[in-house]
């Protein structure tokens, strides 16, 4: 098995980040049959496990800096990938290395040949396989906390195999994913607060929605949980600090911190709120975190495709906004942090996502769009996009791929321009990479 023929056999189970078609499932009594098998994997370290809507990526690269900063050997563990699948698997910062990478993929295949049916027949997916990869190289590298981004929901994800856990993060929580996790925002809340275990400490982070902090609340009591709330025991600001940075001051229980983020946006000084809490909270349960390292962690944390400036002249900005809120978080950062008031837009969606609600909190500052379609399997037809925005009397064209729109954009804008691609990760990847800041994975 090499690399490539690794990647290939986690694809080959059911994969709804690829289909869209989620397999249907009580609970996660496969993957933890899986993981005994493995000798239990995900236990023996410090834990965060993180859900959410919107934020949760951005929550767990800020707080796994923060502690690699501090002198621990770190995991962290995220999903979708940009570029690689190895992104999802970092181990003191770095992804996992293609040898790592195909070494555990070989103990994993060796354990699902081997598989009794322990879970009553219920078969495993390429999300279960590839936690379980990175629970493998946790272990195996020795690591003294990790840092985990639960996938999709919460309950029944594969990463909500933990008794115990030191921390449950849950940050904005909106409507997402609706044929999978529930119709009303009511319904997604409880199934992200599912990861809320027995004596864990719970970090809430502010939700638009006062309900779902009743409900998380309400689940935490049952858990016996410590619930904190970072809206109401800290204050923050954020203030331009130019095109890739902005500075931003936090004060809560444990003191005043001031730093520069290298993410834009109101919303990025709340998740870097959310990340302190975390480190304060992890500090009442014993970690060693001195004070310098959360600014320095913040300071140094590297998470692409959020508001990430790819180009200057003209200006060229990716973001995997993929949903309403997102889009418009997105907005107003390009007012608010850059100054722009218009701009040229490439954007792409994954077919299920509500591209009417994007078009609507873009067209403001929509001069143009260009309408793509990215190389995943469950891209959006770039017609669907395109009708959307023309709906709103927004100037559309058709563009054959990331690509070439991106090189149609550039030849029409001045440096004094900007060009913004987003609507999902894949498409921002794909700028990315056609400018040179990343390559593909070939296989």
């Amino acid at each position: 098995m090499d690399y490539g023929e690794a990647v290939r056999w986690l694809e080959s189970f059911a994969d709804f980040e690829r289909s869209g078609r989620f397999q249907d499932r009580p609970d996660v009594a496969p993957m933890l049959a899986q993981l005994a098998r493995l000798g239990d994997p995900q236990l023996g370290r410090r834990t965060v496990h993180i859900t959410g809507s919107k934020g949760k990526g951005s929550v767990a690269a800020m707080l796994e800096s923060v502690l690699r900063a501090a002198g621990y050997r770190t995991g962290l563990y995220t999903s979708p990938h940009l570029h690689s699948y190895r992104e999802r698997v970092q181990i003191n910062g770095e992804p996992i290395t293609p040898e790592g990478f195909v070494r555990l993929a070989k103990t994993l295949r060796r354990a699902v040949e081997e598989d009794d049916g322990g879970a009553g027949g219920r078969s495993l997916v390429t999300f279960d396989l590839l936690t379980a990869l990175g629970f493998l190289a946790f272990r195996e590298a020795g690591l003294q906390v990790q840092v985990v981004e639960v996938g999709l929901g919460g309950r029944v994800d594969s990463t909500n195999v933990f008794e115990r856990k030191d921390v449950a993060v849950i940050t904005p929580i909106s409507l997402e994913h609706t044929h999978v996790l529930g119709h009303t925002v009511e319904e997604i809340a409880r199934e992200k607060a599912a990861i809320i275990t027995k004596g864990c400490s719970v970090v809430l982070s502010p939700q638009p929605y006062p309900r779902v902090a009743e409900i998380v609340r309400q689940a935490a009591g049952a858990a016996g949980a410590q619930l904190i709330d970072p809206g109401a025991g800290y204050k923050w600001r954020a203030e331009a600090g130019g095109r890739r940075r902005q500075r931003v001051e936090i004060a809560g229980p444990g003191g005043r911190t001031r730093f520069s983020l290298p993410l834009l946006g109101a919303h990025q000084a709340e998740n870097a709120a959310t990340a302190v809490a975390v480190v304060e909270t992890l500090r009442e349960r014993g970690a060693h975190i001195p004070e310098e390292s959360i600014a320095d962690g913040l300071a140094a944390v590297r998470w692409p495709a959020r508001f990430e400036v790819l180009r200057e002249a003209p200006l060229v900005i990716a973001d995997g906004a993929h949903n309403r809120d997102s889009a418009r978080r997105f907005r107003e950062t390009l007012r608010g942090s850059i100054g722009a008031e218009r701009a040229l837009v490439i954007v792409g969606c994954s077919a299920d996502k509500d591209v009417r609600g994007i078009a609507e909190e873009l067209a403001p500052v929509a001069e143009q769009v260009l309408a793509v379609r990215s190389r995943h399997p469950r891209a959006m037809e770039p017609e669907r996009v395109l009708e959307a925005f023309r709906c709103l009397g927004v100037r559309s064209k058709l563009a054959e791929n990331v690509a070439s729109a991106l090189e149609r954009a550039l030849a029409e804008s001045t440096n004094g321009g900007v060009i913004c691609v987003l609507g999902s990760l894949f498409v921002a990847a794909e700028a990315r990479e056609h400018l040179g800041l990343a390559k593909r994975e070939t296989l």
